[in-house]
């Protein structure tokens, strides 16, 4: 009867050693959700949205003054690019002082100047710089700096659109003191793609027209197709009474490749 006991516990008891795991199926189902758009709905996507920025400084530098510079290419055979680099330079995008309260952008010191005059810390202190009306008045000054002075006479043998030799050549020339201010123009001209200027007025049909400096100063204009003593007379901001009496013309007809000399 003991024994039948003992048999009956051993089998009633925890069955240790055994473990029965269940094995629990997880049923994913994907549901894919279905969106109907009306054709008269409007999608708008974000994705391919490009943030416009406004233009710097610089560009807008370029923007207004590059006319200008095209123009004093035209007038006296210094590459449009040096002359817009050196005014970015100069005039710190015409934010500089200079530029904003004397329309200096070139730094142009007095130098027996007899116009208005600014004085502005630069190499020295407080020393004398010029001072314009108009912004327009200093690119044309800057073209008259160079052509007018015999040392810079050696850049207007490169090419007019050897913008590196220009570079190199008003350092060497004395222009600014900065050695690094050749490589400085170059940076820029290339940054801005500013010889595309260049090529503009070469490729123009203006090509034609031919500045000399000769070494009394004077200006010979070489006419081209389409001058007029009118015209002449505004873009060298002189008279056509001056232009007629300083080259003894009997009449107002000029014909191409005609030498004229221009008042200063």
């Amino acid at each position: 009867m003991a024994l039948i006991i003992v048999m009956f516990a051993f089998s009633c008891g925890p069955k240790k050693g055994i473990v029965t795991k269940k094995k629990q199926h997880k049923e994913t189902t994907k549901t894919e959700e279905v969106v109907k758009i009306d054709k008269n709905d409007k999608v708008e996507s974000t994705e391919n949205e490009v943030e416009v920025k406004p233009p710097t400084s610089t560009a807008v530098y370029i923007a207004t003054y590059a006319e200008i510079a095209k123009e004093e290419m035209r007038k006296y055979k210094i590459p449009a690019s040096i002359t817009l680099a050196q005014g970015i330079l100069e005039s710190a995008s015409g934010k500089g002082r200079l530029a904003v309260k004397a329309n200096n952008h070139f730094g142009i010191k007095c130098h027996g100047w007899t116009g208005a005059k600014i004085y502005h810390d630069d190499d020295r202190s407080q020393e004398c710089f010029r001072k314009y009306k108009e912004a327009v008045s200093s690119y044309e000054d800057h073209s008259r700096f160079l052509t007018e002075r015999r040392r810079y006479q050696d850049l207007f043998k490169l090419k007019p659109d050897d913008y590196k030799g220009w570079a190199k050549g008003l350092k060497k020339a004395g222009y600014a003191t900065d050695r690094k201010y050749p490589d400085k123009l170059i940076s820029l001209i290339e940054r801005y793609q500013l010889y595309e200027y260049d090529q503009e007025v070469l490729s123009s049909s203006d090509k034609s027209i031919d500045i000399v400096r000769v070494n009394s100063g004077t200006t010979i204009h070489i006419v081209a197709k389409g001058d007029t003593l009118y015209s002449l007379s505004k873009r060298y901001n002189t008279t056509v009474d001056a232009i007629i009496s300083m080259n003894n013309l009997s009449s107002n007809t000029l014909a191409i490749g005609q030498e004229l000399k221009i008042p200063n």
